[in-house]
């Protein structure tokens, strides 16, 4: 039997992106690890720091303690939120435009009300959580508080997709010696 040429080079590139990506999530889920371990580490640090202005401070200063002044704040609007007790409702969120006019997203508070509520800025304190919003560790306008940002909280399900793409180049494989074997007895 004569094993044909262009559809073994498909399969055959198919089945090797497929291992590529999931030699990749394996990768990730390496590099997820060790992003959140900074992340606790971080999380566990008492010192305080400034809220940082640029994409790459930011995210070296995920899961730190800031305290910013808001000059104004607008868009109050409503998330998921769990409450500091674990229980489902809203947290309030508003924007809070800086003394230099950076704004700066944050979570109030937790309340089972989904319309918005009114403040209009002052002092917050809190954690600096992915996105870059800041959290606040007391509640604000008369809010509940909210359950603080946890780097265990954040996906790492790369061994899971390194499974799958590992599953899918098998599968490939399989189906090919298949049609093969058909091919040769039909």
């Amino acid at each position: 039997m004569r094993v044909p040429i262009v559809p073994t080079i498909f399969v055959a590139a198919a089945i090797a992106t497929m291992i590529a990506l999931g030699i990749w999530q394996l990768g990730r889920k390496d590099e997820k690890e060790a992003l959140i371990a900074r992340a606790e580490q971080s999380l566990a640090m008492s010192a305080e720091v400034e809220y940082p202005r640029d994409a790459d401070a930011l995210q070296a200063a995920l899961y730190r303690r800031t305290t910013i002044g808001c000059a104004s704040a607008t868009g109050g609007t409503t998330t998921a939120g769990t409450s500091a007790r674990g229980e489902k409702g809203v947290a309030q969120r508003v924007t809070c435009n800086l003394a230099d006019g950076t704004p700066v997203t944050v979570d109030l508070g937790f309340s089972r009300n989904p319309a918005p509520v009114d403040w209009s800025g002052g002092e917050v304190r809190g954690t600096i959580a992915p996105g870059g919003r800041v959290v606040a560790a007391q509640p604000l306008a008369g809010l509940e508080p909210l359950a603080a940002p946890d780097p265990r909280d954040l996906p790492n399900n790369h061994l899971a997709y390194a499974g799958q793409w590992f599953f899918f180049a098998l599968t490939a494989l399989v189906i090919y010696v298949l049609a093969l074997r058909r091919r040769k007895s039909g």
